[in-house]
């Protein structure tokens, strides 16, 4: 599950070079007081092991749906966005955050991890939820990039997905082990 929506500042337009400070500050950012919606609350529910990144942003998720997470690890918070040096253009973060994760993938990543180390800790997290399994259904309160990398790795080792609702605050999707 994605986390809630992130409380953040109004920000009309940056540079490149600013987006390190609101990377920084969306990264301490915890969520709005909006309520859960009943779908996120019911499938939060139904797990029986909860984990979570250690941002605040998803640890504060976990809280909005009154959980307790079994474990709290780095390794699910989301792939490190880069910023650039140019003080030109001046475009929205949303916007800047779109072309920073393209160039992100296509080997920028300036002093954040590479895309390709994000994709080996995403693979270390798929085997981490796993091994959680055994214990019941599982609920990772992540982020939306990091998420989708981990779903790869699922997939590869033999899950399916058997539901998803959407890639905005609050969505999931439901993976089911099918073997290989």
């Amino acid at each position: 599950m994605r986390h809630g929506q992130p409380q953040l500042a109004n920000v009309d337009k940056v540079s490149a070079l600013e987006m390190q400070d609101w990377i920084e500050h969306y990264n301490r950012s915890e969520i709005t007081q909006q309520p859960v919606p009943d779908a996120s609350q019911r499938l939060a529910a139904s797990a029986t092991v909860i984990a979570s990144s250690t941002a605040p942003r998803a640890r504060s998720s976990v809280q909005a749906l009154g959980l307790k997470p079994v474990l709290v690890d780095a390794v699910f918070c989301e792939a490190q966005l880069p910023f650039g040096h140019w003080k030109r253009p001046r475009l929205s973060p949303f916007t800047w955050a779109f072309i920073l994760r393209i160039l992100w993938l296509c080997g920028y990543s300036g002093s954040v991890e590479s895309a390709n180390t994000a994709r080996m800790r995403a693979s270390k997290a798929a085997e981490l939820l796993q091994s959680l399994t055994g214990e019941g259904s599982v609920l990772l309160l992540g982020h939306g990039f990091i998420n989708r990398m981990i779903a790869k790795q699922l997939v590869k080792d033999g899950w399916i997905r058997h539901k998803r609702n959407g890639s905005q605050y609050w969505s999931a999707a439901v993976y089911r082990y099918v073997g290989v």
